[in-house]
């Protein structure tokens, strides 16, 4: 973590990382106005823990964004102690819970967020369409461990964009070179690694979300635009038509998805997802479509400028130090991290590490 984090509920048993009531009040009101309300509950359970054990989660996205506003994260820890550590420049509040030796290490975690699809229209620039300063962009053109700016990115991106001659055309030419040359791998365990520089050094271009969107993110950045990773779950059906593209049931424990957001000179922030269209072409019934048909050049166009928001953003961060960890910095927090006595478990690892996340739909009670 750095400077700018900081601790908050320290030692709580039982907590709720609030908002401000105007926020909050926001973001209810508007779901009479194209805003949808969701309960995201994560229970996680350590089958196995011969000694005092750590747990980590995710917390819905710090701050409010065009697409979601985060209501709360109320968490338990019964037993242990918990807290809130966040890093306000990656939008991360990290749920941090210990639990001594002898007590059954169970951490609850409720977030509560209204959310909006979100849509940036790119058919001309706008005045007054750019809400970042100088410091955010920054820190969004950065190199990270998995995401290098240099060498075999940097040559890439150079030859990718070569001839480009706005932001906007730029970031259009990397968005259609990964739809023209990944592939979503379904042998890929969880939803990947994104490690880019292996994967441009290997020219093994296959994967799933985590992989491809952090090749755009990387090398939009080595093409000097800001570029951000958000890590979240998908949270309900999709109701534009792709049977892919959304939660099958209440259960979302596998339902985990990494998207993009690229900052364009008179649009700001503009989300994207070459990820969700090699999944289209991949998955969508019956399966294996071809790139120029009809349903895959829908999702290509639209996944381009706009999300549709039956998802739920965690944070923006890389390079995450998990607080209290004597383990090395992970590269992503999407999933749930756990540790005990003998190190660090492989979160994916159901015989070890046990957890159900839910989501459910609160529908307003407004006329």
């Amino acid at each position: 973590m750095n400077r700018r984090s900081f601790v908050r509920s320290a030692c709580a048993v039982s907590t709720s990382l609030a908002f401000p009531k105007t926020e909050r009040l926001l973001a209810e009101g508007a779901m009479s106005d194209g805003w949808r309300t969701f309960e995201v509950k994560t229970r996680v359970e350590i089958l196995k823990s011969p000694g005092a054990t750590r747990v980590w989660l995710p917390g819905a996205l710090i701050g409010t964004t065009p697409f979601q506003k985060t209501l709360s994260n109320d968490f338990r820890a019964e037993g242990g102690t918990g807290r809130v550590v966040d890093v306000k420049a990656d939008g991360l509040g990290v749920i941090a819970a210990e639990f001594p030796a002898g007590v059954k290490p169970v951490l609850r975690l409720t977030s509560r967020v209204a959310t909006s699809n979100y849509a940036v229209d790119l058919s001309a620039p706008r005045r007054g369409a750019e809400h970042a300063g100088r410091a955010e962009l920054e820190h969004f053109l950065r190199p990270t461990k998995l995401l290098p700016i240099d060498g075999i990115v940097k040559a890439t991106a150079t030859e990718i964009t070569r001839g480009a001659k706005t932001d906007i055309d730029k970031a259009r030419a990397i968005y259609d070179w990964i739809v023209d040359n990944t592939f979503r791998d379904p042998k890929t365990r969880g939803c990947g690694l994104g490690d880019i520089r292996f994967m441009l050094e290997s020219k093994d271009l296959g994967g799933k979300c985590v992989d491809l969107n952090a090749l755009y993110v990387g090398l939009a950045r080595a093409a000097g635009l800001p570029a951000r990773d958000v890590y979240g779950i998908r949270t309900a059906k999709s109701e534009l038509g792709y049977k892919s593209l959304g939660a099958s049931s209440e259960t979302v424990t596998k339902s985990q998805h990494c998207r993009a957001e690229v900052f364009l000179r008179g649009y700001g922030w503009v989300p994207v997802d070459p990820a969700d269209v090699r999944k289209v072409v991949l998955e969508e019934p019956p399966g294996n479509r071809p790139l120029d048909g009809e349903m895959v050049k829908k999702a290509r166009a639209r996944l381009f400028g706009s999300w549709e928001m039956n998802w739920m953003a965690f944070n923006f961060a890389h390079d995450v130090a998990l607080p209290g960890s004597t383990g090395k910095p992970i590269g992503f927090l999407m999933y749930p991290q756990a540790e005990t006595i003998n190190g660090r478990l492989d979160s994916l690892d159901p015989d070890n590490f046990k957890y159900e996340i839910t989501s459910r739909e609160i529908l307003s009670t407004n006329g």
